[in-house]
């Protein structure tokens, strides 16, 4: 497999970044990697990297997390990530990962790889941790607003498709975002969707709460970007204040540092648990081939998860599997 990777983007770039693909390329005997950068700033972090299995496509046009997405987009073609997926577009990649700019990502992906026949509307994805380690799936998280009933309804077939074929889950779960479990709540967007849900061959368990999420409620959640967003935004700063708030307390006197000293391993566990890192990044469902959103202030472990994600991604074939099902969907009342 041919993996594009934007070696410039993400707060720790290109370190993290190069030492998360040298981790890759020890794990997977089979992944060629194609680095987009600033080759002096790359070249260096390279010893002992078998040069037969990558190669470096210079620049040194960056886009900022600040730039606004759409014109960094259209003005800096010859940047790092746009190169990036325009080497999946021209067939040099199977898949592309970046941790950069989220909206120049999805704006990159929408207009150089281009939407999979049939999605109306993409979706930002990312797994996100469960209490009994096992994770769920939600989106959208920020990729549109504002959603139609059937643009959600399709955000629930990849999900589905995805949990079944990255995830190895025979029936997921799944759920829709709501105030409440019962039927009858919401707005008329959810109640809508969830009659759309119900009349589908898909495992749909019902409305979940914010809540239950952490408890595992269900194997994908989907909702309209900006709620999703304020989900994703939610879970991680509690889950980063409450980290910190242990560490002051078992910092603070010499006897809580002995019994931290005891809990280490415990306490290894449940950060393991809660750790972003674990999960990979998120996928741009509804693309035409795979990208992938690392975070962007993963270290070299994060970025490796990100990269085994796109490697699943394709060798799994999810990107056609979504298209095969999308033929089978009946139309619904939703879609225009």
């Amino acid at each position: 497999m041919r993996l594009a990777i934007d070696a410039m983007g993400g707060d720790h770039a290109p370190e993290s970044v190069v030492n998360g693909c040298r981790k890759a390329l020890d794990a997977y005997r089979d992944l060629h990697i194609i680095l987009v950068g600033d080759e002096k700033k790359i070249k260096p972090l390279l010893k002992g990297m078998d040069s037969r299995r990558f190669d470096i496509i210079h620049t040194e046009v960056v886009i900022d997390a600040e730039d606004a997405p759409v014109k960094a987009v259209r003005r800096k073609k010859d940047s790092s990530m746009v190169l990036t997926v325009q080497q999946v577009k021209e067939g040099k990649a199977d898949a592309a990962v970046s941790a950069g700019n989220t909206g120049a990502l999805m704006t990159a992906g929408l207009l150089v790889v281009g939407r999979t026949s049939g999605i109306e509307r993409p979706a930002l994805s990312p797994m996100l941790p469960t209490l009994g380690g096992e994770g769920f799936l939600l989106l959208d998280v920020g990729a549109n607003m504002d959603a139609k009933p059937s643009h959600l309804v399709q955000y629930a077939l990849m999900g589905d498709v995805y949990m079944r074929k990255v995830r190895g889950l025979n029936n997921p779960r799944i759920g829709l975002l709501n105030v409440g479990s019962e039927a009858g709540k919401g707005t008329e967007l959810t109640k809508e969707v969830y009659s759309l849900l119900q009349e589908s061959k898909m495992n749909f368990i019902g409305n979940v709460e914010a809540r239950d999420l952490l408890d595992g409620a269900a194997d994908v959640v989907v909702c309209d970007g900006f709620s999703g967003n304020l989900v994703l935004k939610t879970i991680e700063g509690t889950a980063i204040s409450l980290f910190s708030i242990l560490k002051e307390e078992l910092t603070s006197s010499f006897k809580n540092k002995l019994a931290a000293g005891v809990l280490k391993p415990s306490f290894k566990r449940v950060k393991q648990k809660m750790d972003y890192s674990e999960y990979g990044g998120a996928g741009l469902f509804g693309l035409q081939a795979p990208v992938v959103k690392a975070h962007g202030s993963s270290d070299a472990h994060a970025f490796f998860s990100a990269v085994k994600q796109a490697k699943l991604m394709h060798e799994e074939k999810v990107i056609s599997t979504i298209k095969q099902e999308l033929e089978q969907m009946p139309a619904s009342k939703g879609e225009e």
